[in-house]
């Protein structure tokens, strides 16, 4: 009881201020903040129109990844069970709510026990699933007032959060003790749910079903296909840079300055993908290119008749297409890393490319797994990129090596989806 009170006293009010006054400056908040404003009309619309079973399957995921990790699981149980979706991030918002395997979806609002209680009725939920981290206090209190099931699929608690901190386990302890099954990643994710549970609770190791997803869509690229224009005047090696920000380009831009000084004639061309390819983010990347004296072009401006022979970078305005150009890489360099979270370092493995990624890989244990068995490497400084991506330009065979232990990785993990379904089957 003293957790509820302190968290609904304090904590809310405080997330509501917040997330307002950040909105004031940040336009994604914005945007959510937009979103969330007639949510409970947009679901009831929605519900009606939805299909009529008998089980209905409350899939929350905060942001991209992590409806990764839940499609494969929608998707198996799609046929019989009613699928109502709910969501953190903007950036998630166009697919989670023209998903194809959705009866509804729609942002997850402010987490009050009002809006719990009202969520819970009109959804009707047999089962809740949080896919990796995202649980929020209220709506499992709720939940379980009601008697409904939860679930954590594709579960990561990673040795650094803070929900494992003095001050605040016993707090997160008040929230996991409802939670019917913890279905880890890992042998060390299980560890540290457990210390938010009792023995009694059903702690599992599955893994993380994202693997499924990223190898199935992996094997369907053609990755020699000529799918832009020019791509067959690409004469020197290929970088991809995939899901980079501001932060990232801070490091690889230098990099890449590093890489033309070194080796003038071999030098690789560089295919620059920004996480959100908005204009604003277009234009801020070609002044930096334009200021380096970069020869670039946009994805857009390509014609059947460029050389790009002589090109630098071709920064990528489109949506879409990073699958592809993994697969035209002799190395990927994955984003995020050095804003505040590595990006998807699975899909370029599972096409046996080489992976080069920033310090901060908390949130993605595979990347760990990648960089312990050389399919990957670390770097923290733009130096030390321009020297991971000259010793792998210079060995082929250092590479194809690098790239097939990448693969290796995530066969050894497909299956995730079934051994989860096992739990989540017996809700609906």
């Amino acid at each position: 009881m003293f957790w509820k009170l302190a968290y609904n006293a304090f904590a809310v009010p405080a997330m509501f201020v917040g997330f307002h006054c950040a909105g004031c400056c940040n336009p994604k908040i914005r945007e959510g903040i937009k979103g969330r404003k007639w949510v409970f009309t947009a679901l009831a619309e929605q519900l009606q129109r939805a299909r009529d079973l008998e089980k209905t399957a409350w899939f929350h995921f905060t942001s991209v990844g992590e409806f990764e990790q839940a499609k494969p699981l929608i998707e198996a149980i799609y046929a019989e069970t009613r699928i109502v979706l709910t969501f953190f991030s903007p950036s998630v918002a166009p697919n989670a709510q023209s998903y194809a395997y959705a009866d509804a979806a729609v942002y997850l609002p402010l987490d009050t026990p009002r809006n719990a209680e009202r969520l819970i009725r009109l959804i009707e939920p047999s089962v809740i699933v949080f896919s990796k981290f995202d649980i929020w206090p209220n709506l499992v209190w709720k939940a379980s007032k009601h008697c409904i099931p939860i679930i954590v699929v594709a579960g990561t608690l990673h040795a650094e959060s803070k929900r494992l901190s003095g001050f605040a386990k016993p707090f997160f302890r008040s929230v996991h003790q409802y939670i019917r099954v913890h279905c880890a990643i890992s042998e060390a994710d299980a560890a540290r749910f457990q210390e938010l549970c009792s023995s009694e609770h059903e702690i599992v190791v599955t893994g993380d079903t994202r693997y499924e997803q990223v190898y199935r869509r992996a094997v369907s690229v053609e990755p020699d296909a000529e799918f832009f224009p020019g791509q067959r005047t690409l004469k020197r090696p290929i970088l991809i840079a995939g899901s980079t920000y501001t932060e990232d380009e801070r490091v690889l831009l230098p990099a890449y300055q590093l890489l033309r000084e070194n080796a003038p004639e071999d030098y690789p061309h560089l295919i620059l993908v920004p996480h959100e390819p908005t204009p604003e983010r277009i234009k801020e990347i070609r002044g930096h290119l334009m200021r380096e004296r970069l020869e670039h072009l946009r994805f857009s401006e390509l014609t059947p008749e460029v050389d790009l022979s002589a090109v630098d970078v071709i920064v990528v305005d489109s949506v879409g297409l990073l699958a592809k150009l993994y697969g035209l890489a002799d190395i990927a360099f994955v984003g995020g890393s050095f804003r505040g979270s590595v990006h998807n370092v699975m899909e370029p493995a599972a096409m046996a490319k080489p992976v080069i990624f920033g310090p901060t890989i908390q949130n993605a244990h595979e990347a760990s797994l990648l960089v312990d068995r050389g399919g990957a490497k670390l770097v923290r400084t733009a130096q030390e990129l321009a020297g991971a991506i000259t010793v792998w330009l210079g060995d082929a065979d250092a590479r194809t090596i690098a790239g097939d232990v990448g693969r290796q990785l995530i066969e050894e993990n497909l299956g995730a989806v079934g051994r989860t379904l096992v739990h989540l089957r017996k809700y609906i």
